[in-house]
């Protein structure tokens, strides 16, 4: 694991992989499947990878958190980022903080609450943190009631930010006020586009974002790799058109869930077997599980012709 501090070259220079995290029957997290599925990443160029949402941080037992810390360590390779979560409550971040700060890690990302706070409470609780942590944190936004952009700045002024995960999900992510507003306060090279390939077009070529997550580019690295650099070099039409290989995924994902989408995606494209959800949440329906293999596999297939075209 690199443990370097995050710069926004670091954030530039690979799409960030939100992966899910792979457990056994028993809810024991699968170290050899959690491998697989971090080898595969790293194979398809993706050297930064953020456990949150996808991963079921969220829901995580703080008696397995160093555990779980530990394994992400041990599996990933020398050059590869990896940014684990905290929280979402403050009690849960700062029982977690020692555990990140005595294995090195670079930084955190703080999850989202979604209740029982306020912007002045969520920016006192991540300086805490941060201040705790003794390193810059990522802030992860997904809605306009959790930090205004004066919030950001004021911790970004303060060199407790490394990124900011934008994640606020828009009908036409062209028009956003919010995302206007946090751009002109804050250093764009700092804000990361954090809802996958649907509008990475519009966030790096119209607001300048430094980069963006993907949970789909589990399935297919090499596809969202080269998009990525599409963008870097302005090359629009052609990231329209790997974008384009996203979509069906992207759609069952919000349609159904996705995080259980994700989740049973890596498994049915036969890239590494996930297991069984974390409750609170459960795994995908039965019925949904014929259309979610189908566009897996499909986009895993256009993935690999991206390796063979390449060699």
């Amino acid at each position: 694991m690199k443990t370097s501090p995050v710069t926004p070259a670091d954030l530039r220079k690979s799409v960030i992989a939100v992966p899910p995290l792979a457990r056994n029957v028993d809810h024991s997290v699968n170290r050899a499947e959690n491998a697989k599925l971090i080898r595969y990443l790293e194979a398809g160029g993706v050297t930064t990878l953020m456990y949150g949402g996808n991963a079921n941080f969220y829901n995580i037992a703080l008696s397995e958190y160093a555990g779980v810390l530990d394994l992400l360590i041990e599996t990933a390779a020398s050059d590869t980022f990896v940014i684990p979560s905290t929280g979402p409550d403050f009690g849960k971040m700062m029982d977690q903080v020692g555990m990140l700060r005595e294995r090195g890690f670079p930084t955190a990302m703080v999850l989202p609450a979604t209740a029982a706070c306020t912007p002045d409470g969520v920016e006192a609780g991540l300086r805490a943190f941060a201040e705790a942590l003794e390193k810059p944190i990522v802030i992860y936004i997904k809605s306009e009631s959790y930090l205004t952009p004066a919030h950001c700045r004021r911790l970004a002024d303060d060199g407790l930010v490394c990124g900011i995960k934008y994640a606020i999900v828009r009908q036409d992510p062209a028009h956003d006020d919010f995302l206007e507003r946090l751009v002109d306060v804050v250093d764009r090279s700092l804000i990361i586009s954090g809802i996958g390939e649907r509008p990475a077009i519009v966030h790096l070529r119209d607001f300048s974002l430094v980069g963006f997550t993907s949970g789909s580019v589990c399935v297919a690295p090499n596809g969202s790799r080269l998009l990525l650099e599409a963008l870097k070099a302005r090359q629009y039409r052609e990231a329209e058109q790997l974008r384009a290989l996203y979509i069906s995924l992207e759609d069952l994902r919000d349609g159904i869930s996705p995080v259980q989408v994700l989740h049973e995606a890596v498994t049915l494209a036969s890239i590494a077997d996930m297991g069984p959800l974390l409750p609170l949440f459960g795994n995908l329906d039965m019925q949904h599980r014929a259309a979610v293999g189908d566009a897996a596999r499909a986009l895993a297939a256009i993935d690999l012709e991206h390796i063979e075209k390449a060699a």
